[in-house]
């Protein structure tokens, strides 16, 4: 059994929920979890007995005018580890917990505790944030100074060791899903009538509504759909181009076939519906949207940026098309929406494939990590 220390985003974006899923997973298999970080994970799961949660308070100070998140951060790391005995913090997104958890390391080293440290690479904290001169140094530092750095995709790998000079060996480590969530006898098939009348597909996108996200193209390509084939459209999510992308499904009046759900925790249970997925992201480091979707039995159609290639494969599991290329994306969606048998094989693929981004082939990895930085082996 092994003490860890997670930090993470609290909130609904892939890092958090990745980090989140893992804890719980550690979790169960036995091992210690705290969790560090300023809210509770929207996904975290307290009837776990292994399973900790440790608030972060920045105090509010007139001198500052944005309050040092990070000295919070890093102090409460300090506590934790102290008062826990925690053996690895392993942090998610460069920004600002890897810098965070380097500062509490050398604290706790003064105090002689020889913290281990593991960084995790999620993607907009390399490709965004992170390569921002503002920010560069910081992070490669930091980076650098982990003792072990994994990244969630072989795209994020090479993002990361071209934007920045990275001494340290990068492994890749999938993110995965709990597969149990996806299983359909648990979801009442009848419920797809209060959806969608039986002649018409449905289509799902999930995301937070940010420009990298390409929403207005999703609308774009399902209202070509919609000359095609009859099908309704659910937007799972919320964020800043809602507004936005409301008015663009208005101007082309098919507000009877468009719903905006919001942020619900109700994505598994809507996914087992689908017929197809759209994400026709601007860049993603990995996909997990696409990863629960083909794990629903539900295909991608989705843009070839980041790591969706190592996900979503082409002509098996959806289609991949460039990113803004609004028209390939709608044929290749008509051709697996048209045909029935068509449809079916291709959920058949996507549900396969996802099989193998499965809790029990990627779990193991991450134990690995700790458990040579502690121990020396696996």
């Amino acid at each position: 059994m092994m003490k860890i220390g997670i930090v993470c985003y609290p909130t609904y974006g892939g890092s958090g929920v990745v980090a989140t899923e893992l804890g719980m997973a550690l979790a169960n298999k036995g091992h210690e979890v705290h969790f560090i970080t300023y809210n509770q994970p929207v996904r975290l799961d307290f009837l776990n007995k292994n399973i900790y949660f440790h608030e972060v308070f920045v105090e509010e100070y007139p001198l500052f005018i944005y309050q040092p998140y990070e000295l919070a951060l890093s102090s409460k790391m300090v506590e934790v580890v102290i008062q826990y005995d925690i053996q690895i913090l392993h942090v998610h997104y460069a920004i600002p917990h890897a810098y965070a958890a380097y500062m509490a390391k050398q604290i706790l080293k003064d105090k002689g505790i020889n913290i281990k440290v593991v960084t995790t690479l999620h993607g907009t904290d390399i490709t965004l944030v992170g390569s921002h001169p503002d920010y560069k140094t910081a992070v490669e530092f930091s980076i650098n100074s982990s003792d072990a750095v994994t990244a969630v995709s072989k795209s994020l790998k090479n993002d990361t060791l071209r934007l920045f000079d990275i001494k340290k060996e990068i492994d890749v480590i999938y993110n995965f899903i709990d597969f149990e969530k996806y299983q359909d006898e648990q979801f009442d098939k009848s419920n797809r009538a209060n959806l969608a009348n039986e002649n018409e597909r449905i289509i799902i996108h999930t995301s937070n509504f940010r420009p990298v996200k390409r929403v207005h193209d999703v609308i774009e390509i399902f209202n070509k759909i919609l000359q095609k084939i009859p099908a309704k459209l659910l937007m799972i999510g919320d964020g800043p181009l809602r507004e936005n992308v409301e008015k663009l499904v208005k101007s082309y009046n098919i507000q009877d076939k468009v719903f905006f759900l919001g942020k619900t925790d109700d994505v598994n249970r809507l996914l087992c519906h689908a017929d197809l997925f759209l994400l026709p992201s601007e860049t993603e480091s990995f996909g997990l949207a696409a990863l629960e979707a083909m794990a629903a039995k539900t295909p991608v159609i989705s843009s070839n940026a980041g790591g969706l290639s190592e996900v979503n494969i082409h002509g098996t599991t959806g289609y991949l098309s460039d990113v803004g290329n609004i028209n390939d994306m709608v044929n290749n969606a008509i051709k697996i929406l048209s045909d029935e048998k068509t449809l079916n094989q291709f959920k058949m693929n996507a549900y396969n494939h996802s099989l193998q981004f499965c809790q029990d082939n990627i779990l193991p990895q991450y134990e690995c990590v700790y458990r040579k930085l502690i121990h020396g082996c696996c």
